[in-house]
């Protein structure tokens, strides 16, 4: 359950937790380290962390143009697309403003009217609070994390500065020192990012037609396989696509004539 005042005493382990989540998130940064994985569990961490129900990042491609590369779930995603299509939100603005953006209760801001429409008319869209975090590194924005909860309510200060610690964790990992100085590499990482993210829904459709999982179910399995053999997010989803591993060792399931 989400803290709606920073007086509230965090859960118990959670200093623990949190100390966890930053040494996982830094033992990824190493030179060869998966951009994509990185970001998986940032949002997972964030979600677990910061009692969100969904979360999910947005990264700039060399265009400027923001597309979601991890999320937590297809609602999350749903809620990107719809904020892209309106061409205003929340996550646009952290991006744009490379600032934070907190909405404690979407049907009551006037702030995005064609996305809160958007949103309302939109009956697959389940959020009523979003926090929206940068991505960013010395005031230059490369994406946004959203932060998704079914109940409105504001997130506590610190709630907010853990995120944002999170956020610039991640972003540290994405432009190094060495990546920063080279534009053309900035540009390469972050499109090997999003050319990842379409193989990874290519292979969650696959597990999901194969054994009759909904899309959040075909991804839990793929990336519980992608961590337990301590492969590449990205690798797995290729050689789903390609048939180098069979969806079966994936999901543990043979292949349904119906979903059940």
């Amino acid at each position: 359950m989400r803290h709606d005042s920073p007086s509230q005493d965090p859960r118990p382990g959670r200093e623990r937790e949190v100390g966890r989540a930053f040494v996982e998130l830094a033992d990824t940064l190493v030179d060869d380290y998966d951009a994509l994985d990185l970001l998986d569990r940032l949002v997972t961490h964030c979600v677990s962390l910061l009692a969100a129900d969904a979360a999910a990042i947005l990264l700039a491609d060399p265009r400027g143009e923001l597309r979601t590369v991890a999320s937590t779930s297809e609602d999350a995603e749903l809620m990107d697309l719809l904020q892209l299509h309106a061409g205003e939100g929340p996550c646009l603005q952290a991006y744009r403003d490379a600032a934070p953006i907190s909405v404690p209760d979407l049907t009551t801001t006037d702030r995005w009217p064609a996305f809160t429409a958007a949103a309302d008319a939109t009956t697959a869209t389940v959020f009523r609070s979003v926090h929206s975090l940068p991505l960013r590194l010395r005031g230059e924005a490369i994406g946004a994390l959203n932060l998704l909860h079914h109940q409105p309510g504001s997130l506590p200060p610190d709630d907010l500065a853990l995120a944002q610690a999170l956020a610039d964790v991640a972003t540290i990992g994405i432009l190094s020192e060495r990546v920063i100085r080279n534009s053309g590499i900035v540009a390469e990482q972050l499109q090997t990012a999003l050319n990842s993210r379409v193989v990874v829904e290519q292979a969650k459709g696959i597990l999901a037609e194969h054994s009759a999982l909904d899309m959040d179910q075909a991804f839990e399995r793929l990336r519980a396989y992608s961590r337990s053999n301590n492969l590449r997010l990205a690798d797995v989803a290729r050689d789903i696509t390609t048939g180098r591993i069979d969806p079966t060792s994936v999901t543990g399931r043979h292949r349904s004539s119906g979903r059940g």
